[in-house]
């Protein structure tokens, strides 16, 4: 197996040490001359890759790639690898076995908290979210002219290891944004890359919801890991009065309940179900930090 991950950041570096010990070699991008070290730091061969000018270190990897993963935001203008002017995928490709695609739950839009499985049509309202979905098709249909296996990964809210509740008490700025009956699934990152590792290595495909087993209230996420830290959690602020960015604005908008029992059904065991568990596995290890 040798791994090539375009976008290899938070996510992308958890899926590479998880296919590290099958793989022959693993290789991930950044657009970042900075964060070279840290990839190699990681056991990443690090390339650098802005998404459009595909370098003669970059073809080589690509050359030799049976499996990628593929986390650059598509953007206005579509994929990286569907763009105009790239050169087709079969070309730069040639051994391609499978692909996971890092998509979002965001694709589902807003449900009124009702749940939601991969079956569920679609409706996504940001455009964020409707060039996620413009990219899936691609990478489906590309699989599927190929005969070549796509997972496409839907994510939900990312958190792990230096990206968490405890940093951002710790920080200073963690709120508590309360909006009645509002939820949110998350998924640990570390689970990410043991989902990603257990679709690669079995070879399938389809579109699956990788998420947490328990979706909840933000503001209880707060609660709770001030409550494991010693602390007064921060005071509640009603969603109406909150100052918030348009973009974290927006996330309130869609609210529902994210099923993940597609990948459990298939034999994925996740290593942290609820934020409870996780909260408690990443204060005791003293992980949280990141460092």
């Amino acid at each position: 197996m040798h791994v090539l991950i375009l976008g290899a950041g938070y996510s992308g570096t958890a899926i590479a040490q998880a296919l590290a010990p099958a793989a022959q070699s693993v290789t991930g991008t950044t657009r970042s001359p900075d964060k070279l070290r840290a990839l190699e730091a990681a056991g990443i061969e690090p390339l650098l890759f802005d998404g459009t000018t595909i370098s003669a270190e970059l073809a080589a990897a690509m050359g030799k790639a049976t499996h990628l993963i593929q986390s650059i935001a598509p953007g206005h203008e579509g994929d990286p690898m569907f763009r105009a002017g790239t050169p087709p995928l079969t070309d730069l490709l040639p051994k391609l076995e499978w692909v996971g695609y890092l998509s979002t739950v965001g694709v589902y839009g807003d449900h009124g908290g009702g749940w939601v499985t991969e079956e569920t049509p679609i409706k996504p309202v940001s455009q964020r979210s409707k060039e996620r979905v413009e990219a899936e098709n691609a990478w489906l249909d590309h699989g599927a002219r190929q005969g070549i296996p796509v997972a496409v990964l839907r994510l939900a809210g990312i958190y792990g290891p230096g990206r968490n509740a405890f940093r951002n008490l710790a920080e200073s700025t963690a709120r508590r944004v309360v909006k009645a009956n509002q939820v949110f699934n998350r998924i640990r990152v570390e689970d990410i890359g043991s989902a990603a590792a257990f679709l690669a290595s079995r070879g399938m495909g389809g579109v699956f919801n990788v998420t947490d087993d328990e979706p909840g209230p933000p503001q209880d996420v707060v609660a709770e890991a001030a409550r494991l830290m010693g602390v007064e959690p921060p005071p509640e602020i009603p969603f109406e009065a909150a100052d918030m960015s348009p973009m974290a604005r927006s996330f309130y908008g869609e609210n529902k309940r994210v099923s993940n029992q597609r990948l459990r059904q298939a034999g994925f065991d996740f290593a942290f179900p609820n934020y409870r568990v996780s909260l408690a596995q990443l204060w005791t290890s003293g992980i949280w930090r990141g460092e």
